[in-house]
């Protein structure tokens, strides 16, 4: 009653059985909705539960993140990929300037096509052909020294 007085009160009295009907049923809708999702979580935080109980267990330290990347690298894991960084640093000396820029404005400064584009002062067409050039040379020079990245 309140929801009808409140939000449809300028509304001829005609329609007030229709619409006290409607937002009774989209209120009792919505109740049992919310039930179902709570129960939903409920089930699933409760299985992450140990067996026997622990004082200060948070659920969420159960979860890990894809590839475990909130944890520190690996030692061997930091050494390959600083060793691969080196040999694309090496690849990227040897690429025209304008392949070399495009592509470090795409993928390593995280910029879109448009916003290269006007950094470089060219077309969107134009970054986009100078990228893709820039990666397959990046490609064949890494697959030469033993590389191959998929």
């Amino acid at each position: 009653m309140i929801k009808l007085a409140e939000k449809y009160g300028d509304k001829p009295v005609e329609e007030y059985p229709m619409l006290f009907q409607r937002i009774l049923q989209n209120t009792i809708r919505d109740y049992y909705r919310r039930q179902k999702i709570r129960t939903f979580w409920t089930v699933l935080f409760s299985s992450l539960h140990p067996q026997h109980e622990v004082e200060d267990f948070d659920p969420l330290d159960t979860l890990q993140d894809k590839d475990n990347k909130s944890q520190p690298a690996q030692p061997e894991n930091a050494l390959e990929q600083s060793q691969l960084l080196a040999l694309i640093e090496e690849a990227l000396i040897d690429l025209p300037a304008r392949q070399r820029e495009a592509f470090l404005l795409r993928y390593w400064e995280d910029l879109d096509t448009a916003e290269t584009a006007k950094a470089m002062g060219c077309s969107e067409g134009s970054v986009k052909t100078h990228c893709s050039r820039a990666t397959h040379a990046l490609a064949t020079k890494l697959k030469e020294k033993g590389v191959n990245l998929q």
